[in-house]
């Protein structure tokens, strides 16, 4: 069996770690609202990699995340006027029905990034102890000019790397360094419920060496995988837009914090799914909930339909395009 891997941009014989065993990884969703079709698209590819793994005689372990700590996520319940943690687990559970509708059943382990704080901190020590990290008035940073092979990933060069906007913050040493630890600012976590502000802020604010404050984005996937595979792993999957800089974040933070290399053996990414051709956005009016689309279509011709096409390939969403995927479905029903 081969694997097209990201990375050497080859098909790679599959060759796992440890004997029979698979550990697979795919990013989760950021729970501060619906998920979209697009999201859909990747974990329907990715629980048929599971299922077709296993058809394989593999044992697989996979593992996905649940960013419920972000700042979407306190914007959002700002702004709707509730906790950060009542809205996270509000879309958490929303999200975990969708996928059931779905038919994605084959993740074995959901993992809260606030319930792996101390592993988050302890992966940050580390890379602060062997000089890749460093403390500003805002939080802690990744110094990304001392890990020569950032970009590998995405095939950039450093030269190109510097163009890609990074947030600002004129405390960081480079402009690309991204955080690991944001520090708490002054009037954060203000939801607009007068005394109840303190514990609405506690939700999404940890003690740590360098004051309160909640994780980066980036840490919390790392520190969740070596918690469960160790620093090292089989198979890391996700979006393609997730390439740069989050999955060469989480190459970078890992391999210099255990100095082994690689993370991963085989990176597999999802291509686009566009809408008319265009790429889904709500901006251009084409942005369609998973929970939206279900109330249209079959969620086994959803199915088929993503299952049509390579998973690496772009695909285009379209009524006509689910129709044709029902109609094939009731074929297969039917022969069965």
């Amino acid at each position: 069996m081969k694997i097209y891997s990201t990375i050497s941009r080859e098909k790679e014989r599959l060759e796992t770690i440890h004997s029979g065993r698979i550990n697979l990884f795919v990013c989760g969703p950021t729970v501060y609202d619906d998920s979209h079709i697009g999201h859909a698209r990747t974990y329907v590819a990715f629980d048929v990699v599971a299922r077709y793994l296993k058809y394989r005689g593999y044992s697989v372990f996979y593992l996905q995340n649940i960013t419920d700590v972000d700042d979407k996520i306190i914007n959002r319940a700002a702004e709707s006027g509730v906790s950060p943690r009542y809205l996270a687990r509000k879309f958490e559970q929303r999200y975990l029905e969708d996928m059931q509708a779905l038919g994605v059943t084959n993740v074995n382990y959901y993992a809260r990034a606030t319930e792996h704080i101390p592993e988050i901190i302890s992966q940050i020590e580390r890379l602060m102890e062997k000089g890749f990290a460093y403390e500003t008035d805002t939080g802690v940073y990744f110094d990304e000019s001392l890990f020569p092979d950032f970009g590998k990933l995405s095939h950039q060069s450093a030269e190109k790397l510097k163009k890609h906007r990074i947030e600002p913050d004129p405390t960081k040493r480079n402009s690309g360094d991204f955080a690991l630890w944001k520090k708490r600012q002054e009037g954060e976590g203000s939801s607009g419920h007068g005394n109840q502000d303190d514990q609405f802020d506690e939700e999404v604010v940890w003690d740590s060496p360098w004051g309160k404050g909640r994780p980066g984005w980036h840490i919390e996937d790392t520190a969740i995988t070596e918690t469960y595979f160790g620093p090292q792993y089989d198979i890391h999957g996700g979006a393609m837009d997730l390439i740069f800089p989050h999955h060469e974040a989480e190459i970078a933070q890992m391999e210099a914090a255990s100095g082994k290399k690689p993370l991963v053996k085989y990176w597999m990414h999802t291509g686009f799914l566009n809408v008319g051709g265009e790429k889904m956005s709500k901006s251009l009016g084409n942005f369609t909930t998973i929970r939206d689309m279900l109330k249209e279509y079959d969620p086994q011709a959803f199915r088929l339909f993503v299952l049509l096409s390579h998973y690496s390939s772009a695909i285009d969403f379209s009524p006509d395009a689910l129709k044709q995927a029902h109609r094939s479905l009731e074929r297969l029903q039917k022969a069965a």
